[in-house]
């Protein structure tokens, strides 16, 4: 039973139930009801979930890492994600984690947003929020360790506004040259291939993942296509080349790479190699993703919206247009007269 009462200048709010007894203090009654109603509901739900009710969130996001995140086609940053917030990669854990099953709440939530907001971009903690959410979910539905997500009664922060980075200017040249790629030598270093794949990705708007998993089987020169038989979306899709990309994959031929990859490489030397040679390129701010953005603007003027879709594997046309097709108006005045 919860009762609230005045306590010298503050208000305690005291919590018994089944033998068991929590108290605090507040400064106003309204937050010592809340409290006490919530401490009151988290007693009831303990007394009917048991012991797996006394964990910490910490092992739900353990368990989920181990029995979940590893089915996913990009699982190890989500696991990695979790493990961390767990406490069990060399780093403190999170104090979300260390709250337990039986006081999980809406407010615990609420609070963890309001701090990862003055951390990281929105965009960011939109990701993470995904992820928690999965995992309170699984509590719920397959492990009995929750009642309820109390994820469902927090507000989300707001989505972020696209972005409309492009290449400007000579950046796409600067790259490239950093990274040493020339038609008349044989790209046989990580950076080379690097720049390579910066090309590569202007040319069929592929993503970072599609193009280090590109497999010469799935290659064909003659028809001047590629084949994607899993893309984010977990659909298969054919690419078509165009005369630059094949000039680049017949250059790429003159090197051999293990599991008979086209560029052989790997996602994380694909990302610290392109930071690093945008870097030396004194370019700011372009995401190796934005290539895509680029490459998908510059394809708009050659083909229609629903071809165009078909290249990108987009499903959703909104997406398509708000987030990576970032045209010039000021390329289409003349068409206007």
């Amino acid at each position: 039973m919860a009762s609230v009462f005045k306590y010298k200048d503050r208000w305690r709010a005291q919590v018994r139930v089944k033998g068991k007894n929590k108290s605090k203090l507040f400064d106003t009654r309204r937050e010592a009801t809340k409290w006490a109603n919530e401490m009151e509901q988290a007693f009831e739900r303990s007394a009917c979930f048991g012991e797996a009710y006394q964990r910490p969130f910490a092992d739900a996001l353990r368990r989920y890492a181990k029995e979940v995140s590893h089915t996913k086609k990009t699982g190890h940053k989500e696991q990695h994600y979790l493990l961390t917030m767990a406490g069990d990669l060399d780093k403190a854990p999170d104090e979300l984690a260390m709250v337990s099953l039986s006081e999980l709440s809406a407010r615990h939530f609420a609070s963890w947003r309001d701090r990862r907001l003055k951390e990281v971009s929105a965009g960011s903690v939109l990701r993470e929020w995904s992820m928690l959410s999965a995992v309170c979910k699984k509590c719920v539905t397959d492990w009995e360790w929750l009642q309820s997500n109390p994820m469902q009664n927090v507000q989300r922060p707001k989505v972020p506004k696209p972005r409309e980075r492009r290449v400007m200017g000579d950046e796409l040249e600067r790259i490239v040259f950093c990274s040493g790629y020339d038609v008349e030598r044989p790209p046989v270093t990580i950076v080379n291939r690097v720049g390579a794949a910066v090309l590569f990705a202007v040319e069929t708007a592929m993503r970072a993942g599609e193009i280090v998993n590109l497999s010469w089987d799935d290659v064909d020169i003659d028809q001047r296509t590629l084949f994607i038989p899993v893309s984010k979306n977990g659909s298969a899709r054919t690419v078509p080349l165009s005369k630059k990309a094949i000039a680049i994959l017949e250059h790429l031929q003159q090197v051999k790479f293990p599991q008979n990859r086209c560029f052989g490489l790997t996602s994380r030397q694909l990302d610290s190699n392109y930071r690093k040679i945008r870097t030396m390129a004194a370019v700011d701010g372009l995401r190796f993703h934005d290539l895509r953005r680029e490459a998908l603007t510059r394809l708009a003027k050659k083909v229609d919206v629903m071809t165009l879709a078909k290249i990108s594997g987009h499903r959703d046309l909104r997406i398509l247009q708000n987030v990576y097709y970032a045209p010039n108006m000021a390329d289409f005045a003349d068409k206007l007269d």
